[in-house]
C-alpha cells in the first residue's frame, strides 16, 4: 500500500515538527534530594550491635552531615523517641535545617503504653504483623498514634512533621494528617519478597498523594485522596534493581544506601546516579532520597556518607540540585501540585561498559518502563553512518506497566496481617519481573517481520524529553528498517508511531529482499511491519480473561480492570519458538494508542 505524496509530505512536516518540539532537560524542574536517617533503639538480630553502636551511629551522622553544611530528616521510632540520648542530640540540632520526625516500626513500649498487648519474640520484631501498624485493627492503630504523638510533643513541644515507614496503612497515615497535621510521608522503594515485604506495581519514584483506601496505590482524583505526599525512598538503580532476582523468591539491593557496594558506596555508581538525576528528564521535577538506619552500624555506612555527602554539597552548590527536608519537600508538594504530577526517571547513558538505558514514565494512572537492551537476535546495525554510540542490535522492551486505581483497597484497610510478610500491588498490564524466569524474561517487545520471519526491531540512542506539561516524547531511530520511531506517552495514554524513512524507489527498505511493499507499515502478504507482542514465561497465571479487538479486559486479586486501544488491533497468535504471547497489539496506518486511563 503506496502512501499518497500528500500524505508522505504531511508525514514529514509532523515529524520535523516533533523534532523541534523535543525539549531537553531543564532545571527549573527542580532535583530535590532528602537525607533521610531513621533511628532504633536496639538491633535483636545481632548482639554485637549495642545500643551504645547505633547511638554513636548517630552521632557520626551528625557530624558528616554538618561538616558537609548539610540538613536532613532523622526519623525516630518510639522507643528511640523515649531514650533521653537520642532527645538531648536532636534537640541540639538548628531546626531551619534538621526535620525531626517519626519512624513507624511498632516497639513493644509504644504498644503497651497504648494498653494492647505485645506480641513479639523481642522488644522490637520486625514481622508484619508485629513490627508494623498492618498487625494492628484500625482502632488500635489510632491509639498507637495518639501515645506516640503526644509523647513527642512533649519531649519536642511540636507534633512530627514527617512520618515514614517501610510501608504504613492507610487508615494510620490519613489519621496522622487529619488530626496531627504531618504534611509528608515515606516509604520503601518497590521490591518483591525483600525482608518479607513486597511493594510492587507502584508510583516508581519521586512521589504521589496515596488513595484514601490504599496508601500504595495512587489517587486520581483529589478527593479520593490522603493529603500527603509519600515519597518514595533509598534511590533505587533505574535499569538494575527491576530485574533483580529473576526467578528467585527474593530481590537483592541496588540503590543509594550508602552500604551497598553495587550501589551508594561505590564512588563510580554514585557518580553516574547523580549525573543520570541532574542531567535526565524528569517532567514536573526529580528526586532522590539517601541516608541509612542506625541498624547498619557506622563502620558499615562510613565510606558511602564520605563518597555521597561531598558530592551533594557540592552539586547544591552548582544550583543543580535542591537538598531539604522531607517535611520542606512535603509542603513545596501540596503547594505545587493538588494532583499526583506525571514525572520520568531518565537514564540516557549507562555506567562504563554497558549500553542500557531506560526511562520511567509515571502519572497518577499508570506507571511504565521502557527498556532499551541487545535484542535476543542480536541483530546488526546495517546502517554505514550508524551514530548509535555502540549500541548495535538493541532493542525496545516495555519491562513494566501497572494501572493505578483509588477504588482498589489495600489488604490492610480493614484487617490486620497474620503472616510474617506483607504484599502491596497495583494492576498489572505488564509485569517484566513477575512473569518471567531466570531464563525467559516477559516483557511488551517491539518486532518487525524481515524476510517472512518475525524478528525484534533494533535501533540506535533514543532522544527523550518533554513536548508538553506532564508528557514525555521520545524519537528512536530505527537500523533493521529504516525510519523512526515516536513515542508520547501522557498521563492517560501511550501513543506510538513508525515515521518511514522514503528511499530513492519510493519504498521503506526493511532489509534487501524483504517485505518493503510500500510506506504504511504493512507488508506485501498484508501483516503488519510491526507491532508489539506481550510475552511471558510458562506456567505464569496472568491476569487477562478476555480479548476484543479494541480490549483486553483483566482480573487481579478481585479487581476488573481494562486496556484499550483507541488506535490498534488486539488479537491472540501463535506462540513463536520459545515465546508464549498473551496478545498482540498491531497498528492501524502505522500508529498505536494505548489507552491506561480506567
Amino acid at each position: 500500500m503506496n502512501i499518497k505524496p500528500a500524505g508522505f509530505l504531511l508525514g514529514c512536516i509532523v515529524f520535523l515538527g516533533t523534532q523541534l518540539s523535543l525539549a531537553q532537560p531543564t532545571h527549573d524542574q527542580p532535583r530535590i534530594v532528602n537525607i533521610v536517617n531513621f533511628i532504633r533503639l536496639l538491633e535483636p538480630r545481632d548482639s554485637a550491635v549495642t545500643e551504645d553502636v547505633l547511638y554513636q551511629t548517630v552521632v557520626r551522622q551528625v557530624e558528616m552531615m554538618r561538616a558537609n553544611r548539610l540538613g536532613g530528616t532523622f526519623l525516630l521510632q518510639y522507643d528511640a523517641l523515649m531514650d533521653a540520648r537520642y532527645q538531648g542530640l536532636l534537640r541540639s540540632l538548628p531546626r531551619d535545617s534538621f526535620d525531626i520526625g517519626a519512624w513507624w516500626e511498632i516497639p513493644q513500649p509504644l504498644v503497651e503504653k497504648a494498653g494492647l498487648t505485645w506480641r513479639g519474640r523481642y522488644p522490637w520484631d520486625w514481622r508484619a504483623n508485629i513490627g508494623f501498624s498492618t498487625g494492628y485493627t484500625p482502632e488500635e492503630r489510632k491509639k498507637l498514634a495518639d501515645v506516640y504523638m503526644a509523647d513527642f510533643k512533649k519531649i519536642f513541644g511540636y507534633y512530627p512533621k514527617s512520618v515514614g515507614c517501610w510501608f504504613i496503612d492507610e487508615v494510620t497515615l490519613d489519621y496522622l494528617y487529619r488530626k496531627y497535621g504531618i504534611v509528608a510521608s515515606c516509604n520503601c522503594k518497590d521490591q518483591a519478597g525483600t525482608d518479607g515485604y513486597t511493594l510492587w506495581g507502584g508510583y516508581w519514584n519521586q512521589a504521589y498523594y496515596p488513595s484514601k483506601v490504599n496508601a500504595y496505590m495512587p489517587a486520581q482524583d483529589e478527593g479520593e485522596a490522603i493529603q500527603v505526599p509519600i515519597f518514595r525512598m533509598l534511590g533505587s538503580d533505574p535499569i538494575r534493581q527491576y530485574d533483580m532476582g529473576v526467578g528467585s523468591q527474593r530481590q537483592g539491593v541496588e540503590t543509594l544506601e550508602p552500604v551497598y557496594k553495587a550501589g551508594g558506596g561505590d564512588s563510580a555508581w554514585v557518580n553516574w546516579f547523580f549525573k543520570e538525576l541532574v542531567e535526565g528528564e524528569s517532567l514536573a521535577f526529580g528526586y532522590t532520597q539517601t541516608g541509612q538506619e542506625n541498624s547498619f552500624t557506622w563502620d558499615a555506612m562510613v565510606k558511602g556518607f564520605a563518597i555521597q555527602l561531598p558530592l551533594i554539597a557540592k552539586l547544591r552548590a552548582q544550583k543543580k540540585i535542591r537538598v531539604e527536608t522531607l517535611a520542606e519537600s512535603g509542603r513545596w508538594f501540596r503547594e505545587h501540585y493538588r494532583v499526583t504530577p506525571a514525572t520520568a526517571v531518565t537514564v540516557n547513558e549507562d555506567l562504563p561498559g554497558s549500553n542500557l538505558r531506560t526511562v520511567w514514565y509515571d502519572s497518577r494512572f499508570y506507571r511504565a518502563n521502557i527498556f532499551w537492551e541487545r535484542t535476543r537476535e542480536g541483530a546488526a546495525d546495517i546502517r554505514s553512518d550508524s551514530a548509535v554510540g555502540g549500541t548495535t542490535g538493541m532493542g525496545l522492551r516495555f519491562r513494566d506497566i501497572h494501572i493505578f486505581n483509588e477504588h482498589f483497597p489495600s489488604p490492610y484497610l480493614s484487617k490486620v496481617a497474620t503472616s510474617n510478610e506483607c504484599a502491596y500491588f497495583t494492576l498489572p498490564v505488564v509485569d517484566g519481573y513477575r512473569w518471567s524466569t531466570a531464563g525467559q524474561m516477559a516483557g511488551l517487545r517491539l518486532k518487525t517481520v524481515v524476510n517472512g520471519r518475525e524478528t525484534e526491531v533494533s535501533g540506535g540512542v533514543p532522544k527523550i524529553g518533554e513536548s508538553a506539561t506532564g508528557a514525555l516524547h521520545i524519537e528512536w531511530s530505527l537500523t533493521n528498517v529504516k525510519g523512526t520511531l515516536v513515542m508520547d506517552l501522557d498521563e492517560k495514554s501511550i501513543r506510538m508511531k513508525v515515521v518511514w524513512e522514503r528511499t530513492r524507489e519510493g519504498a521503506a527498505d526493511i532489509r534487501s529482499g524483504s517485505v518493503a511493499r510500500g510506506l504504511a507499515g504493512v507488508a506485501g502478504d498484508g501483516t503488519a511491519a510491526w507491532f508489539l507482542d506481550l510475552t511471558a514465561a510458562a506456567g505464569i497465571d496472568l491476569p487477562f480473561q478476555r480479548m476484543t479487538a479494541r480490549a483486553v479486559q483483566c482480573r487481579f486479586e478481585n479487581m476488573e480492570y481494562s486496556i484499550k486501544a483507541a488506535k490498534g488491533v488486539f488479537s491472540k497468535p501463535d506462540d513463536v519458538g520459545d515465546d508464549l504471547i498473551a496478545w498482540r497489539l498491531t497498528p492501524e496506518r502505522d500508529e498505536l494508542i494505548l489507552e491506561l486511563a480506567h
